[in-house]
């Protein structure tokens, strides 16, 4: 848990690093076409160049990048930018889980071939050894109900209904952090529209007329906000309602074998009575 933190720590640092650059790059428009002027008269040739270079080089990415940078600051780069660090957050954590739930799949017919085999060869000892070496959440539960075989077999079958809980649990952790990050997002989209409409109204009563000129940045930075948040807590329920089908898959597969390992251990347990 800690480096999952330390990881979000970072992010979000990046994340209002770039924002004050995007600032900082937006607070000298007079230098940058200052530039250009100076440009144009001393190597009109160059101009020229750029102007005949095909419409492709100007677009693509890099358009998309500039479009997204103006509109980023056009929004308010600090506001936006914390936002941003929902975004940030949200993926961090969807990664976290995307992945723990990837490396927690087991093959259970496998498994439990395995274990049937095993005792049969070596008894539960050599059951527990198997489950032991295998990972996920499906071969806990196996060897904690197997570790309860010598109390009978309503111990084991009560063991793995108490240990799948146990496992659901951490196949759950932090998904309530992910529903707080989409529920955040859009939350602070509408501050901003709020905050946006005031901004509009403060000058609406300076200069004392209604113009579409006068509101049109309160207006804008409204929009912008909402837009992003709105944005962001769409790409975030994608990814938690992904992290849900994994979650739903591998409960049906501890259920499952579950119910496969009590059968197993009661043949077990009639053969080693005879």
């Amino acid at each position: 848990m800690k480096k999952v933190f330390a990881t979000l720590t970072v992010l979000a640092m990046l994340t209002f690093g770039s924002a004050a650059v995007m600032a900082e790059e937006a607070a000298a428009p007079a230098e940058e076409a200052a530039v250009e002027n100076v440009d144009e008269v001393a190597a009109p040739e160059a101009v020229e160049e750029v102007a005949e270079a095909p419409a492709e080089e100007a677009g693509g990415l890099v358009a998309l990048h500039k479009t997204l940078k103006t509109k980023f600051i056009e929004g308010g780069a600090g506001f936006m930018a914390l936002t941003l660090v929902t975004l940030v957050f949200g993926l961090a954590l969807c990664i976290e889980r995307i992945i723990y739930l990837s490396l927690s799949k087991t093959n259970t017919k496998a498994l439990l071939a395995n274990v049937e085999a095993a005792l049969k060869e070596g008894g539960i000892e050599k059951a527990l050894e198997v489950c032991r070496n295998t990972r996920g959440p499906v071969a806990s539960i196996f060897y904690q109900g197997l570790s309860r075989y010598d109390e009978g077999i309503d111990v084991v079958e009560k063991t793995v209904a108490s240990y799948g809980g146990v496992q659901l649990g951490l196949l759950e952790k932090n998904l309530s952090w992910i529903t707080l990050f989409i529920a955040i997002a859009p939350s602070l989209g509408f501050l901003g529209t709020i905050i946006g409409m005031i901004e509009a109204f403060d000058k609406i009563q300076q200069v004392g007329d209604i113009s579409a000129t006068v509101v049109a940045g309160g207006i804008k930075v409204a929009l912008l906000t909402t837009l992003l948040g709105l944005i962001i807590a769409v790409v975030l329920q994608l990814f938690y309602n992904y992290i849900l089908s994994l979650v739903e898959g591998l409960v049906n597969e501890m259920e499952d074998s579950s119910i496969s390992l009590l059968d197993i251990v009661v043949e077990y347990d009639k053969a080693q009575k005879k």
